[in-house]
């Protein structure tokens, strides 16, 4: 039992890393923010979250087990907050491409036009 943890553990830990590993390659690789905020909270979290869970296997039965599930909460909890504030951030500095935008929600906001939709 104690080989089939540790390949779970492996598989896990190992998986994570390169979903960080790619998450890191994205932000220097992307050509504006709003890819770069989404390459740096999506697959970043998710890595980090695999990798809390290799840990987690690994140290069953340790005090520290809960220590390891707060990061991991509190990480789902505040990766879709910050990438919303920077995401807004980069909006109003105009740091994005326009193309990316299909609808322009926030420049109607800014406007003050509300436009009533059915769809």
């Amino acid at each position: 039992m104690n080989l089939v943890s540790d390949i779970v553990t492996s598989v896990l830990i190992l998986s994570g890393a390169v979903l960080a590993l790619t998450a890191a390659i994205g932000v220097v690789r992307f050509p504006d923010t709003l890819s770069r905020m989404h390459a740096a909270t999506k697959p970043q979290v998710v890595g980090l979250i695999l990798i809390l869970l290799g840990a987690f296997n690994h140290l069953r039965g340790n005090v520290d087990i809960w220590m390891i599930a707060l990061v991991g909460v509190f990480t789902v909890l505040t990766a879709p907050i910050i990438a919303h504030t920077v995401g807004q951030v980069a909006y109003r500095e105009q740091r994005v491409r326009k193309g990316l935008f299909m609808v322009d929600e926030l420049r109607a906001d800014e406007k003050g036009e509300h436009e009533d939709r059915t769809d």
